[in-house]
């Protein structure tokens, strides 16, 4: 998905990860994933870069969509839809 693309997507939920590193975005996306119906976008709001490998690797290993990630003012925007 292209930045442009992701900059007019809404979520479902927004959780705010920045100042927390590795691993933690991820465990606060697998507890939220959780709470949500399938088919809802979770956008994680993170400044840790090591964001950009781990969430496409933490969906793949979950069978959660990655919909995209995007760079704003230095905070990553990672978006995912919960599967089915």
């Amino acid at each position: 998905m292209s930045d442009g693309a992701m900059k007019g997507m809404n979520a479902d939920e927004v959780i705010d990860c920045v100042g927390l590193y590795c691993p933690m975005p991820i465990a606060h996306t697998a507890r939220k994933i959780k709470e949500m119906k399938p088919g809802q976008v979770l956008e994680v709001l993170a400044d840790d870069k090591g964001i950009k490998e781990d969430m496409p690797n933490w969906c793949k290993m979950t069978g959660n969509e990655f919909l995209g990630i995007e760079e704003r003012d230095g905070v990553y925007h990672a978006f995912v839809r919960k599967s089915a």
